[in-house]
């Protein structure tokens, strides 16, 4: 499997799709307005015509997926009459290329030909990804990943945050007479997210802190205090408040992001299964690189 194919399907850019693939469904709806009759009136209205051609609701919506966040902000109304405006340019200008024979120049061929074929590619992909995410399917990546998770270890600490070893053994001694650490926290710790909740960190797992800081807070037990850590921040004094296993996310509150992978990694194993069936052939390298 190509490591990087979900992430160029991920973030694969509109931009330059968008005047070649409107255009051509612009040229198209001009060359074949008699074939749309089965379209349902109440379904799909027309919105406007230019010069004849009809614009439906159904193109606005095409037009504002290929817009994305291109377009400007505006109230519902201005978007539409924005939208409209956006096609009729694009079929006036597909209309007047026609008249020029745009499209029986090589390069617009070449780049139509270029789009069509992407635009099968991401119906396609898109259908198998939807075929591929069910209850069932989602499930077992969540359970997974439960079963990996299971038994991590996270630690909930406080901590104070100075300049000097001298000022870290200064608070280590107050704390040790009895002094209030949350309040010592507000006062005098250089860390200003979490002084404010009382040198509040919340859970962490090893892997979220540096090493030094990491190491210490993982071997106290719990309810005690550490002596002066110096990290790359400054010294450190932490207390440990608890420890447990990393809870597992409920199965609601991850569902997107699963029902995403499970999407994508079946694109991805659609694709890898048609490149390994397909003869691909380099022409540009030296026969000893293509092995």
């Amino acid at each position: 499997m190509n490591p990087h194919f979900l992430t160029r399907l991920a973030s694969m850019p509109k931009a330059g799709r968008r005047v070649a693939v409107l255009s051509a469904v612009a040229a198209v709806s001009l060359l074949a307005v008699s074939v749309v009759p089965l379209r349902s009136q109440d379904a799909d209205p027309v919105i406007a015509k230019v010069d004849g051609a009809e614009i439906r609701q159904s193109d606005l919506a095409l037009a504002e997926e290929d817009l994305g966040q291109n377009a400007p902000p505006m109230s519902p109304e201005a978007k539409r009459d924005y939208l409209v405006a956006y096609i009729s340019d694009i079929m006036l200008v597909a209309k007047a290329a026609e008249s020029k024979q745009v499209a029986d120049q090589k390069d617009f061929k070449s780049r139509l030909a270029f789009t069509r074929n992407k635009l099968l590619m991401e119906s396609l992909l898109q259908a198998e990804g939807k075929a591929a995410v069910n209850d069932a399917s989602m499930r077992q990546v969540y359970d997974d990943a439960v079963k990996q998770m299971s038994g991590e270890e996270e630690v909930r600490a406080r901590h104070i945050l100075v300049t000097t070893e001298d000022e870290a053994k200064a608070i280590l001694a107050d704390l040790k007479k009895g002094g209030d650490f949350e309040a010592l926290a507000k006062e005098k710790s250089k860390d200003p997210g979490a002084a404010a909740q009382g040198g509040d960190l919340g859970y962490f797992t090893k892997e979220q802190m540096v090493p030094e800081f990491a190491e210490v807070a993982f071997k106290l037990d719990k309810g005690a205090l550490s002596d002066p850590v110096k990290s790359q921040f400054g010294w450190h004094v932490i207390k440990v408040e608890d420890k447990r296993s990393k809870p597992a996310p409920a199965f609601e509150a991850v569902k997107e992001q699963v029902a995403t992978y499970v999407t994508r990694k079946a694109q991805a194993e659609f694709v890898t299964k048609l490149r390994e069936g397909a003869k691909i052939e380099r022409l540009d390298k030296p026969a000893e690189e293509k092995k």
